[in-house]
């Protein structure tokens, strides 16, 4: 809040932004006055008094009474008026020789008067300027302020991280899932070409079949077509000996086709288990809680891709016993064998 009266206090601010702004550089006034009256020599103290006016702020003159603005006024009006006097300066008026010298020892002295009246309020003026306190308050609160910002970057960072995280684990997660996708993808491409296969075998199974049966009736009327017909004991031997030998070829290639056709059936089964024990195990593991658990549902995927099957289309040897590892009990009684230990201890 402004402690003077607003006219003085106008005034003042007036008359010091005049004195501060002036320029030195018109005093000399050699194009006008010549070497023998100019003012070069006055320059040098303008310059100091007016460099001593600077350092009072305008601002601090808002703490001023009427009392101390006054004095700031006045000489401030002094000192300027002894500068316009040199540049009012004519050397046509009376005695201008001794009235220029006047005007030089006024302006080199002048120094020393404004100092005695206005040295305390620059004092005070610099001190306002630089106010430690609210330069200390300043600085406390932009302290806070990087603090704040800090704490929030720094939080906003952890959110990054955890999300950057999650979003690192998702692509781990479907990475996996893609690559039990893509082993699975081999299992399916095999249980797609034997299934192929399996339905070209079938139909020239039941070609053969229908060829077997149609040959096995008309076998029963060949001997009564007249060219064929044996007419010697010989010829009847050959005409049986032909039949057997072709019925026997059908039947050979019959059984070659229905084995082919059951083969590639069973394969195409079992490459369709691997594919699903692939696709559904990583889901089983991960509803299961206990770690035995988890193992054995391991165990038996890896048995149902590994270890051969019976599929009902193949009869041999051992079919319908599965080899693991491992038995189920055995894996199960590790976590009960674990805590029974460790309540021991």
């Amino acid at each position: 809040m402004p402690i003077g009266t607003d006219k003085i206090r106008e005034e003042t601010k007036e008359s010091l932004e005049r004195i501060q702004k002036f320029d030195t550089n018109l005093l000399p006034r050699e194009n006008e006055l010549g070497q023998a009256f100019n003012f070069n020599e006055v320059v040098p103290h303008a310059k100091v008094l007016i460099e001593l006016w600077n350092r009072l702020s305008p601002i601090a003159v808002e703490d001023f009474p009427d009392q101390k603005l006054t004095i700031i006024r006045d000489t401030a009006n002094n000192d300027y008026n002894l500068s316009k006097q040199v540049l009012d300066f004519n050397v046509e008026e009376e005695d201008a020789k001794n009235r220029r010298r006047s005007l030089i020892n006024n302006i080199q002295n002048t120094y020393q008067n404004s100092f005695e009246n206005i040295y305390q309020f620059i004092s005070y003026s610099l001190h306002r300027s630089a106010d430690f306190q609210r330069l200390d308050q300043d600085a406390r609160a932009t302290l806070q302020t990087i603090q704040d910002k800090t704490k929030k970057f720094a939080s906003q960072m952890e959110n990054h991280e955890v999300e950057a995280r999650r979003v690192l684990d998702e692509i781990r997660k479907v990475a996996a899932e893609e690559g039990v996708t893509q082993q699975a993808a081999h299992f399916r491409t095999a249980s797609e070409h034997h299934e192929n296969e399996a339905k070209l075998w079938h139909s020239h199974t039941v070609k053969l079949a229908w060829a077997l049966g149609i040959f096995a009736a008309l076998s029963l009327f060949i001997n009564k077509i007249p060219f064929i017909a044996p007419t010697t004991i010989y010829e009847s031997f050959q005409l049986g000996l032909s039949k057997v030998l072709i019925f026997s070829v059908i039947t050979y290639m019959l059984f070659l086709s229905a084995r082919n056709f059951l083969n590639h059936k069973h394969n195409g089964i079992v490459n369709k288990h691997r594919q699903n024990a692939l696709m559904t195990h990583k889901a089983l593991v991960e509803a299961a809680a206990d770690i035995g658990i988890r193992e054995a549902i391991m165990v038996q995927a890896a048995s149902c891709i590994f270890s051969p099957q019976a599929t009902g289309y193949t009869f041999q040897k051992g079919d319908g016993e599965v080899s693991t590892p491992k038995s189920v009990v055995e894996i199960l009684s590790k976590p009960i064998s674990n805590v029974a230990k460790q309540s021991n201890q």
